[in-house]
């Protein structure tokens, strides 16, 4: 900013609060993630109106379409669908390892104190549902599904904690996002280890001699979005071949993202300063476009490639890649005789009681134990609500179910993500409306 012709100079630049830097994504992240809620229920409705319709054989049709691309001897050929799991959703796992290095670098799982309590929670919350799905499985054509009922999908979590408006305490929002994200490192997990079945070992080492040169680039200061991209591009083709799944390669991308700007602040400021007075004395040595363009590279390079790329992508990810893989895979045939399939009873006997016993019962027994406390301003009244809202699993839970099941039981098995997770989401709403305090009133006088 230039000085006042009299002199006066503008307010100074206030430094930014530390805390910020962990708030500020974090409200950005539930902004998103309640609005792309919505619109994923929507996608969801549409694709069970259109399955269940006169219309189902063309809806359903569309999904089975050859998409392909042929280079000399080299094919790739796959469904509409196919693509839709191992290409777009590739995308939808880079966000999430770039959340999990977020949390893991500056957010809740940062502080080993804070982050005990959510850490332990999922896994209980992980373990017991997939328990007590294989209690009911074992030796079944279904049991292979075991990790269906370990997920957690925040973004409807999210929003039907939106919907509760201020009455949910922060420290529950924050939980249950953390809560999510191991989820989701035991959802990578499950998907790398559990359903994998045979490894092309030489494609495999091809992409991560990729993921090396990406890293090694970055340390260089090599800054270029598109050869990030291109490399990027190159690592998941070498997964996809590999035999093991390709959305495993955008999440060690987004775990390898810097998480620290290449420009510090006192850098930043330095820069705006001295273009300030050049710009200001009209210095015949320096010349607008160099200064503008050194201010450019400076304000861009003082944000974090994770911020960065996280906040571009994210509401991709949450308005077009998410909506767009419910109605390739929520769309199935809902019938009284299809909840009733035994597949079906154990995703639901997961989701709505293993998920809730799994997460409060470790919850408790952590703070008993004295290795985490509750967040301030959280009952026991609130941890069973949202533990209630983690039995909806929807995307990653069909994500795993397509993994893991063949076609004789794979859509009673989605019958019971759809219905698991919508019995959670009410009943999580009811139970947190119970239990949570009235917001507090806004005095207009």
């Amino acid at each position: 900013m230039a000085h006042g012709k009299h002199g006066t100079n503008p307010l100074p630049r206030l430094p930014q609060q530390p805390v910020r830097r962990v708030l500020d994504p974090l409200q950005q992240f539930l902004r998103v993630e309640a609005a792309g809620g919505i619109v994923l229920l929507i996608a969801t409705i549409t694709a069970l109106g259109l399955a269940n319709s006169p219309w189902a054989d063309g809806f359903l049709g569309i999904w089975k379409t050859r998409v392909g691309l042929t280079l000399g001897d080299f094919t790739l050929d796959g469904s509409l669908k196919h693509w839709i799991n191992d290409g777009l959703m590739a995308v939808f796992f880079f966000v999430i390892g770039l959340e999990v290095k977020r949390e893991l670098v500056l957010g809740e799982l940062a502080d080993r104190r804070r982050a005990a309590l959510p850490i332990v929670a999922a896994l209980g919350g992980m373990v017991v549902p997939a328990g007590v799905y294989l209690a009911l499985q074992h030796g079944q054509p279904g049991e292979p599904g075991w990790g269906i009922p370990m997920a957690t999908d925040i973004a409807f979590v999210v929003g039907c904690m939106a919907l509760l408006g201020p009455r949910v305490p922060r420290g529950l929002r924050v939980m249950l996002l953390s809560l999510a994200i191991v989820d989701d490192i035991g959802a990578i997990l499950v998907i790398a280890v559990g359903y994998t079945e045979s490894i092309d070992t030489t494609a495999l080492a091809l992409g991560f001699a990729g993921i090396a040169l990406v890293r090694i680039l970055a340390v260089l200061g090599v800054r270029s979005i598109g050869v990030y991209t291109l490399l990027g591009v190159l690592v998941w083709l070498a997964f996809h071949e590999s035999g093991v799944h390709a959305t495993i390669a955008g999440v060690i991308l987004g775990l390898i993202t810097p998480t620290a700007g290449w420009v510090d602040e006192s850098l930043l400021r330095r820069t705006v300063s001295a273009a300030d007075d050049a710009l200001e004395r009209r210095a015949p040595e320096v010349s607008r476009y160099s200064t503008l363009r050194g201010l450019e590279r400076a304000s861009r390079e003082a944000l974090s490639p994770l911020e960065r790329i996280e906040t571009a992508l994210h509401p991709w990810v949450g308005f077009v890649i998410m909506p767009v893989f419910a109605l390739a895979n929520a769309g199935v045939p809902v019938s009284i005789e299809a909840v009733g399939q035994p597949v079906s009873i154990a995703v639901i006997a997961g989701l709505l009681l293993g998920k809730p016993i799994g997460i409060v019962g470790a919850s408790w027994l952590a703070t008993r134990l004295g290795i985490a406390s509750l967040p301030q301003g959280v009952g026991w009244g609130a941890v069973l609500g949202g533990s209630l809202l983690a039995g909806i699993g929807f995307t990653m839970a069909l994500f795993i179910a397509g993994l893991a099941l063949g076609p004789e039981v794979l859509d009673a098995a989605k019958v019971g993500v759809l219905v698991a997770s919508g019995v959670a989401a009410v009943a999580g709403m009811i139970t947190l409306s119970l239990s949570l305090r009235p917001a507090p009133a806004v005095n207009d006088g």
